[in-house]
């Protein structure tokens, strides 16, 4: 992170989600393994998942400044800001700034080659009052380098602290907070020495083996191991068309962990979010059911709000000792952690599986029901509270449906509300619409579904994908 103490002191409580004043420069770079990315169908459109920050513009002193690789289509804005009481004025204090540039490399990377837009940025913010810091989806040394172009500190963790959320550098926070975890080893950056790890955890014969630096569970592989060598073993690799030759690349490359395959059923994925301000306090902001999916039922595809009550608290508990850890090491901003949760005789055991120093996939679900329903988080019951009502979401990310396919990001907005889905200001449910980029070219889009339970969320998440996947 750019050193600014003066920055640190003012917000030392800054969270991204409520700020009272200041001008968030907002970069939804991708700056990620682009091998990986490129799997993800409308990719690009990945960078519209910060627009939930829209919504701050709720607070009369805050301003907003968005960047985009591509420009983002002039409905969608409308669409964010029809959330606000006042959306004009509003719109005053928003500044859309696009490279215009389609190619598929991070958008920071080319922001770095585009003089003329970094000095757009540096004069949005010259008279910023309130101050002004970046924030990015990842950092990256290329994150680090535009922030001190701008003297920007930045909302997030530094690139040198970047090891902390590889999977290698999970199992090591999860040791130093007593947190449980497989069996397993880190730091693994040959084949060979997987093999030799694989014999160490002799005699369990299913395996996880997973890349240090890749998401949505497209860096795993699922070994069942015999006397042979892995690779003359039955493999499961979570990318479609990932080889033992590439994979064997990507160790050496990254490095890796291994450990046992968790068998236990019933098996459930929850997930926390957490924040650490510049100011080195930390907190659990939420808990979620991961939806997973793909060839191992490992890769992400959306979430419920909050984790199933039989092991919330545990979950919660879990995610604040490593949280506590990680600010002892300065790391500041948003990240997110998963875990296995076990059914045992004495109840629900959480275990890491990897800790993620980044905005994630259940950020801006979180920051969309937030910042939409006014609701404050409360520890003690792991909900959204508005006007002593909880309220409970199911977000998705991957909602494809031909259908969808040619049609614009207004008409699948217009779609929602006319059939009584959309969003609520008087009972504070229905649906937030993200990703609206992908519905032209790929019929896909994002949405979360609030509810006043569980089962209303649930129940209107299903009516919408039915909706949306209707054809016209």
């Amino acid at each position: 992170m750019i050193t600014n103490i003066p920055f640190g002191e003012k917000h030392s409580r800054l969270s991204i989600f409520e700020p009272n004043e200041g001008t968030l420069v907002v970069i939804p770079s991708l700056s990620l393994p682009q091998d990986e990315l490129r799997r993800i169908t409308g990719a690009l459109c990945y960078e519209e998942r910060l627009l939930f920050l829209l919504l701050t513009l709720r607070q009369p002193d805050v301003e907003v400044v968005y960047l985009s690789s591509v420009p983002v289509d002039t409905a969608i804005v409308d669409y964010y800001l029809s959330f606000l009481d006042d959306p004009d004025e509003a719109r005053t204090r928003l500044q859309m700034i696009s490279l215009d540039d389609p190619r598929t490399c991070p958008l920071t990377v080319s922001l770095l080659h585009r003089p003329d837009v970094v000095e757009r940025i540096r004069a949005s913010i010259r008279h910023a009052s309130g101050g002004a810091w970046m924030v990015p989806f990842v950092v990256s040394e290329h994150e680090e380098r535009l922030a001190g172009m701008l003297d920007l500190p930045i909302y997030g963790p530094a690139t040198s602290l970047a090891h902390l959320g590889s999977k290698s550098g999970g199992r090591m926070i999860g040791e130093e907070a007593g947190v449980p975890m497989a069996r397993g080893f880190a730091d693994l950056r040959s084949l060979t020495e997987v093999e030799h790890a694989a014999r160490a955890l002799s005699p369990t014969s299913k395996l996880m083996i997973k890349l240090n630096n890749s998401y949505s569970g497209l860096g795993n592989a699922i070994v069942i191991k015999d006397e042979r060598p892995l690779v003359a073993c039955h493999t499961s690799f979570s990318a479609p068309d990932e080889t033992w030759t590439t994979f064997a690349e990507k160790i050496a490359e990254r490095g890796a962990v291994i450990e046992e395959f968790v068998e236990g059923r019933p098996l459930y994925s929850p997930s926390a979010l957490a924040r650490i301000t510049p100011g080195g306090a930390h907190d659990v902001v939420a808990t979620h059911e991961q939806i997973l999916g793909g060839p191992n039922g490992d890769v992400y595809q959306g979430c419920a709000f909050p984790a199933q009550p039989d092991y919330r608290a545990q979950v919660g508990e879990c995610a604040e000792r490593i949280a506590r850890v990680l600010a002892g090491r300065g790391v500041v901003g948003l990240f997110g952690m998963d875990f296995f949760a076990v059914k045992t005789d004495a109840g629900y055991r959480p275990l890491l599986c990897e800790i993620n120093l980044r905005i994630g996939g259940t950020t801006h679900p979180f920051g969309a029901a937030l910042l939409t329903t006014g609701a404050t988080y409360d520890p003690d019951t792991g909900t959204l509270v508005r006007d002593g009502r909880s309220k409970y979401y199911v977000a998705t990310d991957n909602c494809t449906a031909a259908p969808l396919r040619g049609r614009t990001p207004g008409e699948v907005v217009k779609l929602v509300h006319d059939r009584g889905l959309g969003f609520d200001r008087e009972t504070r449910t229905g649906n937030v619409l993200h990703l609206l980029g992908a519905v032209p070219e790929f019929g896909k889009l994002g949405f979360t579904s609030i509810g006043d339970s569980a089962e209303e969320a649930a129940e209107l998440h299903r009516r919408t994908l039915r909706a949306l996947c209707q054809p016209a």
